[in-house]
């Protein structure tokens, strides 16, 4: 597993990273998820808020500008699912997604959790490095799953 990353590689270069929600720009966010990923399009700005408020945030920023994000929907105690990960464009390729993860991974609260969890349709070479797998029980795993269905117009 090699996740070694040099923090201060990444903090010599201007960047940071923080799980203070104030510093998150929620129009970002929302944009990217809402525009440019395949798993949350349509999710309404309130859900999206709420679940920001709900969840371990992390952002990485460069000049107070996010570079990166990602949630982790936790109990703080025994389990944690991470989430909306993603890189903004302008920043891929420079490491910042192992970054994340490490500081995902590292975090006071977090690292002592008994189970992870993620879903992903194309990043398992990054999560691997970071010990994940697939499910070993998938017969133990149920789901309700229920897409975000845009809201038709009432005209009535």
């Amino acid at each position: 597993m090699d996740t070694a990353i040099n923090d201060a590689d990444f903090l010599n270069n201007g960047y940071t990273v923080s799980t203070d929600n104030n510093l998150l720009p929620f129009d970002v966010i929302y944009n990217f998820l809402n525009n440019e990923s395949y798993w949350a399009k349509g999710i309404p700005v309130d859900k999206l808020q709420k679940a920001i408020d709900n969840s371990l945030c992390f952002g990485i920023y460069k000049n107070h500008n996010l570079c990166a994000f990602a949630r982790v929907v936790t109990d703080r105690a025994t389990f944690g699912y991470i989430c909306d990960v993603f890189v903004l464009k302008t920043f891929r390729g420079l490491g910042l997604s192992k970054w994340l993860m490490q500081n995902i991974r590292q975090h006071p609260e977090l690292k002592t959790l008994r189970r992870w969890a993620l879903a992903t349709a194309d990043a398992h070479e990054l999560y691997v490095q970071f010990g994940f797998s697939p499910l070993s029980k998938t017969n133990n795993w149920m789901e309700i799953f229920t897409p975000y269905i845009p809201q038709a117009e009432s005209g009535s």
